[in-house]
């Protein structure tokens, strides 16, 4: 192949050069027989390997920088081969790096072994996971502030989409384009990619969608109703392909609703369905309503911790309440609130054991746990240059330091 013919060619160029390096040099064959002159042959053959070694460690890195999605499969097998372990570290991390064009290939993914697949996603996972918001900034916990991270391209619509993550990638879908009598409703989907830092299309929804929820539960994408829409569809992202599921129950009709996963399956609630909760199964492919809290508010947003779903809602004149739904005994109970004169929107993402309820005014630390969750007493600042709603996400972050 021609990965092969490219490493017996660095092969070859690696010991040319070597040779060039030692032709004329006098090999002194008198004495042969004593210690010292023992010393100094190994010690000449040591520095002839280790000469060898650094061309052809140079040669493995012209390889390296040559891998694309093409031939990487290909530079793996022979580096594991050839027991080029630089190289095939390479390989594994550009798989990594480039997770959903090598889930989409077949003759790629489909040729690693189960190890190796969940190698490379882990490698994925790796750095430092980071709050974030649709602008998109990142918050830097030791400082206690916010710092942009990447702008989002014009041809993405912000107003009305649907936002979530996946395999450490950010997904935004749907949304309206354009102004007043001429907007128009987008079915486009946009990633952005925080180890490339760019962003790219794939394949666009079925349906044009706003209002719409986008979540994301073992390994598929789910775009959830919408303005005028009972429908409910699914993103593989090894077929590349959106495909219909269950609509959601009859009555349920779906605008600036709330939805999370937990377990495995699907919670949706809030918005035009008030206080309603209803969980879709995809083993059944099938929706189910749920026990309802007693609260008749407007939702702010829901998410979901362990086997629990926490519902933040917002109470004029008074502030927000959080009701904890458990999903195994599926009972309600408010759990927590927090004061404030002029409740505004917000919302919520979870990283580690804490909620953050961002808005553009300030953003809230809400301790989740067994017992004694509470609202931390320190707040953090808003967002820089913070306009409308923001949509806050979690994303590991490579050390680019």
């Amino acid at each position: 192949s021609g990965v092969r013919s490219a490493y017996r060619s660095a092969f070859r160029c690696a010991q040319k050069e070597l040779l060039c390096e030692t032709r004329g040099r006098k090999v002194v064959t008198q004495n042969s027989g004593s210690s010292a002159f023992g010393k100094a042959q190994r010690s000449a053959a040591r520095l002839r390997f280790g000469s060898f070694g650094a061309h052809l460690s140079a040669a493995v890195k012209t390889m390296s920088d040559q891998i694309t999605i093409e031939n990487c499969y290909e530079y793996l097998v022979s580096a594991k081969k050839e027991k080029l372990n630089d190289l095939r570290e390479k390989a594994y991390k550009f798989m990594s790096d480039n997770f959903l064009q090598v889930l989409r290939d077949s003759s790629v993914y489909g040729r690693l072994t189960r190890t190796e697949r969940e190698l490379i996603l882990t490698l994925r996972m790796e750095g430092k996971e980071s709050l974030m918001v649709a602008e998109i900034n990142e918050v830097d916990e030791r400082a206690k502030q916010w710092k942009s991270l990447t702008r989002i391209p014009d041809e993405i619509n912000t107003k009305g989409c649907g936002m979530c993550t996946m395999y450490n990638y950010l997904f935004v879908a749907g949304g309206i384009r354009g102004q007043g009598d001429r907007n128009k409703l987008s079915d486009k989907v946009f990633c952005y990619n925080p180890v490339t830092d760019s962003w790219s299309e794939i394949r666009p929804l079925n349906q044009p969608r706003s209002q719409l929820k986008l979540v994301s539960m073992d390994g598929y994408l789910y775009a959830i109703g919408g303005e005028c829409l009972f429908t409910v569809e699914r993103y593989d992202p090894r077929a590349d392909r959106w495909s219909p599921v269950a609509p959601l129950p009859k009555g349920a009709f779906a605008v600036a609703h709330e939805a999370t996963t937990c377990n495995g399956e699907l919670y949706v609630s809030g918005g035009s369905l008030f206080y309603r909760l209803l969980k879709y199964d995809p083993k059944q492919d099938d929706w189910e309503e749920c026990p309802y809290n007693n609260s008749r508010k407007r939702s702010a947003d829901m998410v979901a911790f362990k086997h629990f779903i926490y519902r933040f809602d917002v109470i004029r004149e008074q502030g927000m309440s959080v009701f904890k739904y458990n999903t195994v005994v599926k009972m309600w109970h408010q759990c927590a609130s927090f004061p404030q004169t002029i409740p505004a929107s917000f919302r919520c993402a979870v990283k580690g054991s804490r909620v953050f309820c961002v808005n553009k005014h300030q953003t809230l630390q809400f301790i989740v746990g067994e017992d004694n969750e509470r609202f931390a007493e320190t707040t953090l600042g808003a967002p820089l240059e913070s306009k409308g709603v923001l949509l806050p996400f979690t994303l590991q972050l490579p050390d680019r330091d």
